[in-house]
């Protein structure tokens, strides 16, 4: 189905999750309310509804990219300073590309797979139900990206690192395990996040780039890049210099366009343990 048709089923969608089901309606007041104490009642609400038109549309994108060619995913997904990770590529470097739930991060690892002349690679975290898992490792594979699960990431790193590749990672989501966070402010709010980014810069002495995901007009993304840091120091992963620095990123980002965050997701539901 083209496209267009699929933004008025979006508008269905809409309709349907803001007003009728109320999808998630409580986690996404609340975490509007939290991250943005400044803004009025009003204003969260506004946000809100912002949201779910842009979720909407993100789910018909999504199921867009079963018949999607690599030209037009090409032309509505830009990478204006993908230099950052070319000139690294060439010199024989593997890197480390960390992104959030901000736009359409599915179209940058399918459309990135196509635009950098060298294996994209995402980490992910299986679905639950084998289906719907199942379904979204075909979509996000038939452009050649490569996928390999949280658990297995470093294993898969030692055993591959005579390969020029782009690790992908989604570094907001939240870790349940105590031995594998680390505490920072995100959005007024103490926020774990998980370390795998800090481990493997200091196993492999990666180079990171940050993913600024940003939506130009319905449909039309681009994927700007910032150089986190250029892999040439040791850097000690206890420090976690990477994860403050993505957090940093992250937020500025989702201050500057946040109907594009993935509101609806329970961000904040581990809470800091006293003394940890």
């Amino acid at each position: 189905m083209p496209l267009t048709l699929l933004y008025g089923l979006a508008e269905v969608l809409y309709f349907l999750m803001a007003y009728v089901l109320r999808y998630r309606q409580r986690v996404v007041l609340e975490n509007l309310r939290n991250s943005f104490p400044e803004k009025t009642a009003a204003e969260h609400k506004k946000l809100a509804k912002q949201f779910y038109r842009h979720f909407a549309q993100l789910i018909v994108e999504i199921l867009w990219l079963r018949e999607a060619t690599p030209a037009q995913l090409a032309r509505r997904v830009s990478f204006p300073n993908k230099h950052i990770i070319t000139d690294k590529l060439a010199q024989g470097r593997s890197m480390l590309a960390l992104g959030s739930h901000e736009g359409n991060w599915e179209w940058i690892l399918t459309s990135g797979a196509l635009q950098i002349n060298a294996p994209a690679v995402g980490v992910y975290q299986p679905l639950n139900s084998p289906f719907f898992d199942d379904f979204m490792y075909k979509l996000r594979t038939r452009t050649g990206a490569e996928l390999v699960t949280m658990r297995e990431t470093i294993r898969y790193m030692a055993a591959s690192q005579d390969r020029q590749q782009l690790l992908c990672m989604l570094s907001d989501q939240s870790p349940s395990n105590p031995k594998n966070r680390y505490w920072t402010q995100l959005l007024n709010q103490e926020t774990g996040f998980y370390t795998g980014a800090d481990r493997l810069v200091g196993q492999f002495q990666l180079p990171v780039v940050y993913v600024s995901i940003r939506r130009l007009r319905r449909g039309y993304y681009e994927a700007v890049l910032t150089e986190l840091f250029d892999g040439n120091t040791p850097l000690d992963p206890e420090q976690h210099q990477i994860t403050e620095a993505f957090a940093r990123a992250m937020e500025k980002d989702i201050r500057a366009s946040p109907a594009d965050y993935l509101w609806s997701h329970r961000r904040w539901k581990h809470k800091r343990p006293v003394g940890e």
